[in-house]
Parts: C-alpha cells; sequence; structure tokens
C-alpha cells in the first residue's frame, strides 16, 4: 500500500491574497507547475467564496503493486476537517466515472474521532475495466478537496471468443479445422499456448485474434476433440477458453446440411450442437442448433441488437457500481426505451431481443435496491416495459418463457417500489398503468387500474398502484389443480407501500364482472407469490357479485391454523385471535418458566417430581421459542427467502421438539402408575429424555431439509413447510411425527383415567362416584393443554379443510386457532397454578416480603403441615 497526499488550494485570511499562497504554500509543492496550477484554482475559488483560514490536506491509501486480476482491492482517503459530503470518481481514457455501491463496489465511512473525514472503496473482484485514476473528493462549502491516485490492474480478457472452420470435421472428407480465439483489445502482453488433446501447438499471434491449424485425429473416437488457448498475464496468472469439434466418424448417423434464412447448418453428427457465430447486420453474439436423433432442432439464436446489447452492458456496469447514477440510469432506460420498438428483424433474433432487455430490467431491479432513483426515469422505463408485451414470446419453450415472466415481473415490481417518487400522479402506457396514492391517514387509498379498482387501508406512506396486460397467460400455472391459466384474469395488478408505518395491510381489489362474467369455470382469489414464483390464493377470499363487481380481499398475515393447513383460508377475525393468543401465551410461558425458576429446589423432593418438572420446563421453553418464531414469521411478504427458511426450521424443529417432551412425559407417568415397584433411575429418564427430546426432532428436521435440498423441491413455502398432495411435501415430516405422538399422548391419558377409575371402584368407601367423576375430570383439564391433545383437531382439519363442502369445519378452525394460540396461557393454570405445592411455595415467597415477620412465622408453620404427598 502507498499514500499519496496533495495539497489542493483552501486556506489563508479573511482576506487572502495570491502572493501569500505562493510564499506560504510552495513549500508543499514538488515543482512550479504544480504550484501554478494550484494558484489558478485558487483565483478561480476566490471569486466564487471567501477561504477560511486553515490547511485542507487529503491524503489517499492506495495499492502501489498491480493489483492481481479478480482479485479485491481497497482505496482510503483522509481529511483533516470534517466535511459536508465526500465521494469517490474513477478515470480512464477520455471517461470518467461516478462510483457508488454495487456487486463491485461498496463504499464506507471510517471517520474516527482523531480522523475527522474518512472514506473508503472496496472493489470485488476487479478487472480491466477497474484499472484507470481514482479521486476521493471531500466537499465544504462550495470548495472540494481530493486526492488522485492510479489503480494498476493484471489484465486478462474477461470473454475469449472460440471459432471454428469448417463448424464441423468429416473424417471421409477434409480433416484439417482452423481455431480462431477472439478477445477484447488489452493494453499488456499476455503469453499464448494453445492444447490439442494434451499436445501444445504453435499460433498465430495477434493483438486480439490468436489462431491455430490442425489436422483431426479421426483414429480414436472416445476423447473429446477440443481445443484450449491459455492466456497467461504478467502476473502468471491463467485464462483459458475451449472449443469442441463436431466430428463425424465413420458410420456416425448424421444431420444432413441444410441452408435457412441465408445460413448453412452443415453435416452433425447425432447429439451434437452446431454454434454459428455469423448475426445479421448491426448484430452480434451466435446462432446455435442442436441435431437429434437423426433431425435438426430449432435454431437457438442469441443474435442481439448491437445497440441494445452497448445498453446491457451498460446496465451490467450499473450493477457493480460504475458510473451507477439517476442520470446514467435515464441514458440506459431511454436505450431500452430506442431497443424495444418495434422490430423487423426475424422471431428468433426478436425473442434473443426480448431476453436482452428482461436482463437489463433485472440488472436495474437489483441496482436500485442501493442506488437512489427518481420519478423522472418512469416514462421511459415503464414505456420500454409496456412495449416488451406487445412482442410475442412463443418462439421459446415453456420453461424459458415462465423464466423470463417470472423475472419480468419482479424487475417490474421492484424498480416500481424502489423509484421515488415526488410530484407523479402515475402513468398510464398501453400495457402497464401505474396510479400512485399518498395515504394521509383520513381516508383508505382508492385507485383504478386499467378499469380494476384497488382499495388499501393504508394509513401512511405512498401506495404504488399497477396493472400489467399480457403478462398473466405466459406465467406458470399453479400447482393447484383447481387453478389453471383459463381461469385467470388478464391482469397482473401489484400494489407496493413505501414510507409506511408498517400496520396490517388489507387490499380489495373489485374487478368489473364483464372482465370476470366471460369465465365458465369456478373464479379464484390469487397472488402471484415472487418468493416461490407461482400462484397462490394465500390469505385471499373471493366475493362475488358486489355492486356488480367480483371482489378480491388479500392480506398476507398467517394465522396460526396456517400451521395444519393444506390450503389456507382466512376467516373473519382468525388473524386477530391469533396474535392475541400467542402474546398471552408467550408472556404466560415466561412468567412458568420464572416461577419454575423460583421454586425448584422447594418442588423437587423426588425423582418422581424431577422428571415431572424437567419435562415441564422443556414443553414450555421449546413451545416458547416456537411461538416467537411463528410471532416473527407472521408477514412473509416482507422477509427474504433466507429469513423465512431459519423461520420456517425453527417452527419445524422447536413444535418437534415441545410433542417430543410432551411424549417423554406422558410415557414417564404410564410407565410409574403400570410399574409401581420398577420405578425410573434418574441417569436413565434424563438420558432417554434427551434423545426423544431434542436428538430425535434435530434428525428428523436435518433429514428433511437435506432430502428437500438433494431433490430440489421446495421445503418452505413462504414461512412454513410445504404440502403438494397425501405423503408429498415436507408438511408431512411435521404433521406425522405429530399425529404419533398425539394418539400416544391420548393412549396414556386413557391409562391414567382407567387406572384411576378401577382405584376408585376397587376402595368405594373412601371414593364417591361424584370424587371419581370429579378426578377424572381434573386429569383431563390438566393433561388435555400439557399433552399437546388440542392438535388433535389439526389432523380434523387436515381431512375437512374444504369450507364450501364442509361449512362445520369453520369451527374446527376457530377451535384450534383459539385452544392453541392460547395453549402457553393454559399451561401456566395447569402446570403452575393447579399445582399445590407450586401455589403453597409461591405463598411462602410473597410472604417472606410482606411487612409482617409474625405473619410469615405462622404462614410458615402452616405450610410445614400441608400435605406432603407427590402429586
Amino acid at each position: 500500500m502507498s499514500d499519496v497526499c496533495p495539497l489542493y488550494p483552501v486556506p489563508l485570511s479573511s482576506d487572502p491574497s495570491i502572493a501569500d499562497f505562493e510564499a506560504e504554500y510552495s513549500v508543499f509543492f514538488n515543482n512550479t507547475s504544480t504550484l501554478q496550477r494550484a494558484v489558478t484554482d485558487l483565483e478561480t475559488s476566490l471569486a466564487a467564496t471567501v477561504l477560511v483560514d486553515t490547511l485542507g490536506m487529503v491524503c489517499m491509501n492506495y495499492p502501489e503493486d498491480t493489483v492481481l486480476y479478480e482479485a479485491d482491492a481497497t482505496l482510503k482517503c483522509t481529511f483533516g476537517e470534517k466535511s459536508d459530503s465526500s465521494g469517490w470518481n474513477m478515470s480512464r481514457m477520455d471517461e470518467r466515472f461516478e462510483l457508488n455501491e454495487g456487486s463491485v463496489v461498496s463504499l464506507g465511512d471510517c471517520s474516527t474521532e482523531e480522523i475527522l473525514s474518512c472514506v473508503e472503496v472496496k472493489l470485488t473482484g476487479v478487472t480491466g475495466i477497474w484499472a484507470g485514476i481514482y479521486e476521493c473528493g471531500f466537499n465544504i462549502g462550495s470548495i472540494r478537496h481530493t486526492a488522485k491516485a492510479t489503480l494498476t490492474v493484471a489484465v486478462l480478457p474477461d470473454t475469449i471468443t472460440m471459432t471454428t472452420d469448417p463448424l464441423t470435421v468429416d473424417c471421409e472428407e477434409n480433416r484439417k479445422v482452423k481455431v480462431t480465439a477472439t478477445i477484447q483489445n488489452i493494453p499488456e502482453e499476455l503469453a499464448t499456448t494453445w492444447s490439442y488433446r494434451g499436445k501444445e501447438k504453435e499460433s498465430d499471434e495477434d493483438i486480439i485474434y490468436y489462431t491455430v491449424e490442425q489436422v483431426i485425429d479421426c483414429e480414436d473416437e472416445k476423447p473429446p476433440q477440443s481445443f484450449t488457448i491459455f492466456f497467461t498475464n504478467q502476473l502468471n496468472q491463467t485464462k483459458n477458453g475451449t472449443v469442441d469439434i463436431p466430428v463425424i466418424y465413420e458410420g456416425s448417423k448424421i444431420c444432413e446440411a441444410i441452408e435457412e434464412e441465408g445460413i448453412t447448418w452443415p453435416k452433425t453428427p447425432d447429439g451434437s450442437t452446431v454454434i454459428n457465430r455469423q448475426c445479421p447486420k448491426a448484430r452480434v453474439g451466435y446462432r446455435e442448433r442442436t441435431c437429434e436423433g437423426g433431425k435438426w432442432k430449432e435454431v437457438y439464436s442469441n443474435c442481439v441488437n448491437e445497440e441494445l446489447n452497448k445498453v446491457k452492458t451498460a446496465a451490467e456496469n450499473f450493477l457493480k457500481g460504475l458510473g451507477a447514477t439517476n442520470e446514467v440510469a435515464l441514458v440506459i432506460f431511454s436505450g431500452l426505451l430506442n431497443g424495444s420498438e418495434s422490430n423487423t428483424s426475424t422471431p428468433t433474433d426478436t425473442m434473443a431481443d426480448l431476453g436482452a432487455s428482461i436482463t437489463i430490467l433485472d440488472s436495474m431491479a437489483i441496482a436500485s435496491g442501493t442506488i437512489s432513483l427518481d420519478e423522472s426515469l418512469f416514462d421511459d422505463f415503464l414505456g420500454a416495459a409496456s412495449n416488451m408485451l406487445n412482442q410475442s414470446w412463443d418462439k421459446v419453450n415453456k420453461s424459458v418463457e415462465y423464466g423470463m415472466s417470472t423475472k419480468y415481473l419482479t424487475s417490474v415490481e421492484d424498480l416500481v417500489k424502489n423509484i421515488k417518487v415526488n410530484n407523479s400522479e402515475g402513468l398510464n402506457t398501453e400495457n402497464v398503468e401505474l396510479k400512485i396514492c399518498r395515504a394521509n391517514g383520513s381516508s383508505d387509498c382508492n385507485r383504478t387500474v386499467f378499469g380494476i379498482g384497488v382499495n388499501m387501508n393504508q394509513t401512511s406512506g405512498i401506495v404504488k398502484t399497477m396493472a400489467i396486460k399480457n403478462l398473466v397467460q405466459k406465467l406458470p400455472d399453479s400447482n393447484s389443480e383447481n387453478i389453471r391459466a383459463s381461469e385467470k384474469s388478464s391482469f397482473v395488478v401489484s400494489a407496493t407501500v413505501t414510507n409506511s408505518t408498517g400496520s396490517p395491510i388489507d387490499i380489495t381489489l373489485a374487478f368489473p364482472e364483464e372482465l370476470t362474467s366471460t369465465t365458465k369455470t369456478k373464479l379464484h382469489c390469487v397472488f402471484w407469490n415472487t418468493t416461490t414464483n407461482e400462484w397462490s390464493s394465500e390469505g385471499c377470499r373471493l366475493i362475488m357479485g358486489v355492486d356488480n363487481f367480483t371482489l378480491c380481499q388479500c392480506n398476507h398475515l398467517t394465522s396460526f391454523s396456517y400451521l395444519m393447513s393444506k390450503n389456507p383460508v382466512d376467516l373473519p377475525f382468525e388473524e386477530e385471535i391469533t396474535y392475541i393468543g400467542l402474546g398471552v401465551s408467550i408472556c404466560s410461558l415466561l412468567i412458568f418458566l420464572i416461577i419454575e425458576a423460583l421454586v425448584w429446589s422447594a418442588v423437587v423432593k423426588s425423582n418422581l417430581s424431577l422428571f415431572r418438572h424437567t419435562s415441564m420446563v422443556n414443553i414450555s421453553l421449546c413451545l416458547f421459542l416456537a411461538l416467537c418464531s411463528f410471532l416473527a414469521s407472521h408477514d412473509p411478504g416482507s422477509l427474504s427467502d433466507n429469513v423465512c427458511l431459519v423461520l420456517a426450521l425453527c417452527k419445524h424443529l422447536f413444535f418437534l421438539a415441545m410433542f417430543c417432551w410432551t411424549l417423554c412425559l406422558s410415557t414417564m407417568l404410564v410407565h410409574q402408575l403400570i410399574f409401581v415397584f420398577s420405578p425410573l433411575r434418574k441417569r436413565v429418564f434424563m438420558f432417554l429424555a434427551s434423545i426423544v427430546g431434542y436428538v430425535c426432532p434435530t434428525a428428523i428436521v436435518g433429514v428433511t431439509y437435506v432430502y428437500y435440498r438433494y431433490t430440489k423441491k421446495p421445503y418452505q413455502k413462504g414461512c412454513w413447510l410445504t404440502y403438494e398432495e397425501l405423503l408429498k411435501g415436507s408438511l408431512h415430516a411435521f404433521i406425522l411425527p405429530i399425529g404419533t405422538i398425539v394418539l400416544t399422548n391420548m393412549f396414556c391419558m386413557g391409562v391414567v383415567i382407567l387406572t384411576l377409575t378401577k382405584s376408585s371402584v376397587s376402595d368405594a368407601s373412601k371414593a364417591s362416584d361424584k370424587d371419581t367423576a370429579k378426578g377424572i375430570l381434573k386429569v383431563v383439564v390438566i393433561l388435555t393443554p400439557i399433552f399437546g391433545v388440542t392438535w388433535f383437531m389439526g389432523f380434523l382439519m387436515l381431512i375437512f379443510d374444504d369450507i364450501e363442502t364442509y361449512p362445520w369445519a369453520v369451527f374446527l378452525k376457530y377451535g384450534f386457532t383459539i385452544l392453541n394460540s392460547f395453549q402457553g396461557f393454559f399451561i401456566l393454570i395447569t402446570g403452575c397454578f393447579a399445582e399445590q405445592r407450586v401455589r403453597e411455595e409461591l405463598f411462602k415467597l410473597i410472604m417472606a416480603k410482606g411487612p409482617s415477620k409474625g405473619k410469615s412465622e405462622s404462614m410458615k408453620q402452616l405450610t410445614t403441615t400441608t400435605c406432603t404427598k407427590e402429586r
């Protein structure tokens, strides 16, 4: 690393003069010309502002040696005064770029109490385009203090284009082939080496063209016939490019040579792909075609409009952080608009342009997350986005079309969300309509896009409502058998909120009947989930025939019954019940754990009480963590994929662990009842309970996640597990273990009740039928929440989840939500306050801190004579 600390004109006195400056600061300059430039700059500054009496000095720390290709580099600038603002620029040849946050550029503030102004730029994976003069600057008022340094990068070709002449070789004809490697013009001498089947070959070298000629070896058919060129720079770094030569051996199955649209596709061996880099005028790229089964497949064209390709390169640099400003973004979108106008090229070339255009949108959407963009971009951006939907997308296979449409929708939504608005009310184009509403708290945001009314109950922030035409049919169908493309509206409606206070969101979409009356099949309310890239009805419901409109109401908060639902359906007040219950349960579990810690030594007097309280503490702890994870995932749409994955794993693990500990408690209780004279040893129980309570659920979650990751199936949807069909989907790794445990716990409850009944009947003199009934009721009340038996209702929900077919299933959903979201509260009541010993110890603790010592002592005597039978 090296330092450079040039001086630029600043301070003198309240009435400075050029002579004073020359006399006082000439010692800081190396030569007269440098001093003269500084004086000239000072003269300009003096004409504009009054300077302060201080010395401005900027120091830059930068890599003095040549930086390795694709290595990282850091430059840092310090300034002795507190500056108003700062920034970085990079210059090369006759170009100058402002540096901003991006995939390569990372800007940071390293100021401290000792160093008042300090900025740094970190470059990740630098290539040749990052070599140049770097300038840091600090602004104080209208004066800018700067330092410059040159960053040198050991370059290698970013792209190596390989071509062959001829494209294929026939062993029965001419076996000679010429291979050419083309690279961009690099201002550095590179050493080159060719290799063919492990042997080095001599090369004809040019500045950007490197060729080799070779007679193809037709003796051995197994090794691939490929040529490789190696480029080595001054720091001995190497980069290579390879091209395979399709060879027709004697007796090979082939596709015969044909000519289409002025392009000759030569005789080609079966299973090979021919790459032709001849594109029409003003286009760059390649075309390729595969011979399969002795027949030619369709041509895949990547011949992109030359000007659009330049815009694509500019967008890629913008994403890296090179020249990432609003002005440059305006130029990029202007070029994208021009490139998306009506195209007279062949359909395959049009698809190549469309693919490049969507890539530009994607790059700018990602960059908009860190670069500030304003509403001046809307005209060109939305105009280009609209033009793209006028083009035919059916010249590619469905998987490619689905990928393009998904990327298009995500990119357009992200750009609309991230572009900052000031005075704009929106924009209307042929295929995209945008309306903007500024919520003021007095009324909801109501906007109409393409005849669809959109209402959001937003009290603050900016609501951007957008509708897109001619896109729905290009998106994939739903996984659900009930929702198919033919049933979808011809519009995609998107609503985003920025600068909001975070209040819950309810959105109502009103579709005029003329848009839905032609649909003969059943209507569904669905939305496009950008996390899972599929249609989903989660959090949405359909209301038919309201004032000649079909209404869709959606919110994406999560109800508790969502945990045990195949197809989640929102019911009125279900979410409110869920979050009230969660809040009460979380507080109750905290209180329970605190009470257990306070009375532990007093109530744990035997192995049986140790087993019971250990299980209860672990049940409460696991349930507490599970409910906290559930609460954190209440709004999946606002969370990233990684955060949702972590929360799904946590819920899966902690709910399973909670049930495993209930299994430990229930089986321990039954063992003690049946094997009265063979009690469990402490060491045995603690070992087995730890295995069942923590190792088993961890293994289940781990194996499930690895399996779904290995098979490339979705482990989670949103922030919870997936359900596809019976015995398919990760949700079964949750419901099957829980179902087994709940049934086991119900059996254990039955054993306890049966034992209690037999005991009472055998000693009728000591217990009446009424007492027996009370005892049984007490067992049921206490053990039901502790054993998690209320979750049995969840399994009934899985069977009867269609509310339209089974209207009474509504009561199941409400019952499940109420009982299980309040499970923590029930555990506090039954596991703590319903136990006599715990109540007594709590009373002791309270009275011990009371005002009357005498009363405490008498209570101590009283409580020490109470029943001490183990319960």
